[in-house]
């Protein structure tokens, strides 16, 4: 179970669950779950329940203790794989604030002390991976995160099991990318974004909780990445203008480029982060959506931004999703809906990535994430935007 697609698999369902007990039982028990799954590990990306078969990456080299050599303790029966990555610790928090959001005071019962505990572990990894290198480096343990892997694949490890040096920045360092791929640079700035979204909710609910302890030291983290934000997280590209940048390093390095999993700079407006008509939250967008942006595709059945995770022409339905879900262009928004029913093959649903020219050209037959996800787009279209989804009948209908 990842914690990020976990959570993106059940927000469809949260605002229905007010008047059905069933599901709100559903949220509840992956709430808790995630909660343990925290705990168990904060710089695991998937887990698995106990008695399941070995993880196909026990030999991953995860931690400090004989980092260069054999397999370490930092993988254990209850981890699939330990990809730290920010965006994972992110959505668990979501996942509580929608569930906040939905419910309120009415119920309050998934926010144990197990709950709290794994909040808490959430923000001391967050202000933990907010140190510099050489701050970690100089620090009586050192490094907290490292991982190698013995692949053929150079994004599926980190150079020097930790990747690029990081300065100081009031951003959190990475290791990979939504997509689970090394990150090039050590702050990925949509995983940033998110973050700092997702803190600034969790204080409102942990002073609701009386847990202003907690909630101080939640909106100490927000505020140390909201600067890093201000004064790292832009540059001026030369075709698109000033733009979000997708990952810094702090000393002035920078990657524009855009990967097709939320949380993408495309999903910014989405992730609740900036206006979707400011100018540079709209100059981003121009770029991704073009050919500054290295992992956009151009087809006759589906354009849009892939993935390094998939390759060369390659589009993610994903990536069609958020960008109708970000769009006021109803025409827009028609073509991206009738992109997606195509590239679907017949098959009734959508895929990890699909090649440009040929529908049937897909990875994964279906994709929980990506149904999910348009799930929430057609039910936010009927509420919003009926016009674009309903047909009206003989007799008005």
């Amino acid at each position: 179970m990842w914690l990020r697609d976990s959570t993106n698999q059940v927000l469809p369902y949260m605002g229905h669950a007010v008047n059905d007990p069933s599901l709100a039982s559903m949220l509840h028990g992956v709430i808790h779950r995630q909660a343990l799954c925290v705990l168990s590990d904060p710089y695991a990306n998937a887990f698995q329940l106990p008695g399941a078969l070995p993880s196909p990456h026990v030999d991953d080299s995860t931690s400090k203790p004989g980092f260069a050599g054999s397999r370490l303790a930092g993988m254990t029966a209850a981890i699939f794989e330990r990809k730290y990555e920010v965006d994972s610790l992110a959505a668990f928090l979501k996942l509580g604030n929608e569930w906040f959001a939905t419910f309120g005071d009415a119920d309050l019962t998934p926010f144990t002390q197990t709950w709290l505990r794994a909040v808490q572990l959430v923000l001391d990894t967050f202000n933990q991976q907010q140190q510099s290198t050489a701050q970690e480096d100089t620090s009586a343990s050192g490094p907290a995160y490292l991982f190698q892997r013995t692949t053929g694949q150079p994004s599926d490890t980190l150079e020097y099991g930790r990747g690029g040096p990081a300065a100081y920045t009031g951003l959190i360092k990475t290791g990979f990318r939504p997509s689970d791929d090394a990150a090039h640079l050590p702050f990925n700035i949509p995983q940033n974004a998110m973050a700092l979204v997702e803190l600034q909710r969790m204080v409102a609910l942990l002073l609701h909780l009386q847990q202003d302890t907690v909630a101080a030291q939640a909106q100490l983290i927000a505020q140390r990445i909201s600067a890093g934000m201000d004064k790292f997280g832009s540059i001026l590209h030369p075709i698109a203008g000033k733009v979000y940048a997708y990952e810094v390093d702090g000393f002035g390095n920078a990657h524009f480029v855009d990967d097709a999993n939320v949380p993408s700079l495309l999903s910014l407006p989405y992730l609740g982060f900036g206006n979707a008509s400011n100018v540079q939250v709209l100059n981003t967008r121009r770029g991704v959506l073009s050919h500054a942006n290295p992992w956009f595709f151009n087809g006759s059945v589906i354009s849009g931004v892939g993935s390094q995770h998939t390759g060369q022409g390659r589009v993610w339905p994903m990536s069609l999703i958020v960008q109708a879900w970000t769009s006021d262009c109803d025409a827009e928004i028609q073509a991206l809906l009738a992109q997606l029913v195509e590239s679907s093959a017949c098959t009734g649903l959508l895929h990890e990535s699909v090649a440009v020219d040929n529908a049937a050209g897909y990875t994964r037959p279906w994709f929980a994430w990506a149904n999910s996800f348009f799930g929430s787009l057609v039910l936010k279209l009927a509420e919003e935007r009926p016009h674009l989804i309903f047909k009206q009948l003989r007799g008005g209908a």
